[in-house]
């Protein structure tokens, strides 16, 4: 079961405005060709670790640090359950990760004061955040584990080459936290099924080079600019389309869901384009998309939790509402996931509209009448749902 979502961002906003001159764009061409105003960039010294650190914490129920960044704790968080009790696993998806190695997953665990709890990461880039929502629920229906703190995050920033403004004008940083807990086939929350992918003949398609072990292999020295993040725009969004696409349309099938009764849409937050081309092809109505790239950007494996978290602080989701989440990344992988939105709980804390801290706000509650099961959608584990 989903029990509930978390998102922070770190610092102000950098509005298309504020980019480098020598990219030469303006506003209007970034928004026509993006849908991006605005995205966060990570200050010197901060990791992909910190970002995870600071969402996980407003998920536990924690205040995130001062004066660091933004937050976002829907309805439906954990009203602060406390991270000792409430959490018996980690796992990080990233795909810029503190170091090469180790992973960054057991440092966040320690640091968050879980003891000595499995944690791990997972590297499937943009669609990492749905690849771990798969590997939490096998851990929880498996009985390994009763609850997972799953977190999506990436300091893309870190990658990007400056004088690369197809990629800087498009990625942010960011981190989004969920947590997913033993529960009963039915209830609101429930991760109904998946569909995952991967295409290795694409892995050209979006790269960085340098700095692993093919590259450390060689007696050549790296070509200059390996080390930065390299993607091929055209190409990508082709796959983009056709990999998402052809996965909802897969999942919808599993489900026994019509398109028409998917009351919120949540793509990878990649790109504005992407993100219509697929919701007319899989016959998903403009309101029922879930955006939110306009504010932050391209934020890798934290868009789609930050996504869900915004749109829940603002009072959108309902009770046991159909969820269909999609993503595409890196590798290349793909991969959708089908649930209902979880019961709302109480929050810990009133709204704080301060840009420094976080935002905490309540929409539904539990008390909110849950929408029948589809007959024809079935729960991957019956006995123990998740």
């Amino acid at each position: 079961m989903l029990e509930g979502v978390a998102g922070w961002v770190p610092g102000e906003p950098v509005p298309n405005g504020a980019l480098p001159a020598e990219w030469e764009v303006d506003d209007a061409w970034i928004r026509t060709r993006t849908g991006i105003a605005d995205r966060h960039r990570a200050a010197p010294g901060m990791s992909t670790g910190d970002l995870a650190y600071e969402a996980a914490r407003l998920l536990l129920g924690e205040t995130a640090s001062p004066g660091a960044g933004r937050g976002w704790t829907g309805s439906a968080g954990s009203a602060g359950s406390g991270p000792a009790r409430a959490v018996d696993a980690v796992v990080l998806a990233t795909a810029t990760p503190d170091h090469l190695c180790p992973g960054t997953a057991p440092a966040l665990a320690a640091r968050l004061g879980l003891g000595t709890v499995p944690a791990f990461d997972i590297g499937a880039v943009c669609s990492g955040f749905v690849y771990g929502l798969a590997v939490c629920h096998g851990l929880v229906v498996s009985g390994l584990c009763e609850r997972v703190l799953l977190v999506g995050a990436d300091v893309y920033s870190t990658w990007l080459d400056p004088r690369d403004r197809s990629s800087g004008v498009v990625f942010g940083d960011g981190a989004g936290a969920a947590l997913i807990g033993a529960g009963r086939a039915g209830d609101p929350g429930e991760l109904l099924a998946f569909d995952l992918g991967s295409d290795g003949t694409g892995y050209d398609l979006i790269t960085v080079v340098g700095g692993g072990a093919r590259s450390r292999s060689v007696a050549e020295p790296s070509a200059e600019g390996d080390e930065f993040f390299r993607m091929r725009g055209r190409a990508v969004y082709q796959h983009a389309v056709e990999r998402m696409t052809g996965s909802c349309r897969s999942l919808l099938r599993t489900v026994g869901w019509d398109a028409a009764e998917v009351d919120h849409f949540v793509p990878h937050q990649a790109n504005a384009r992407i993100l219509r081309a697929v919701a007319e092809r899989v016959g998903i109505g403009a309101r029922s998309c879930v955006t939110h790239l306009d504010r932050v950007g391209n934020t890798g494996a934290a868009s789609i939790p930050l996504a869900l978290a915004d749109a829940d602080a603002r009072g959108r989701f309902r009770t046991g509402d159909r969820m269909l989440l999609t993503a595409f990344g890196g590798g290349l992988t793909w991969g959708t996931v089908a649930l209902r939105w979880p019961a709302a709980t109480a929050p810990t804390t009133t709204a704080l509209a301060v840009t420094t801290s976080a935002v905490t706000t309540s929409a539904a509650t539990a008390s909110e009448a849950v929408r029948p099961e589809n007959s024809r959608a079935t729960a991957l584990d019956g006995r123990n749902g998740s």
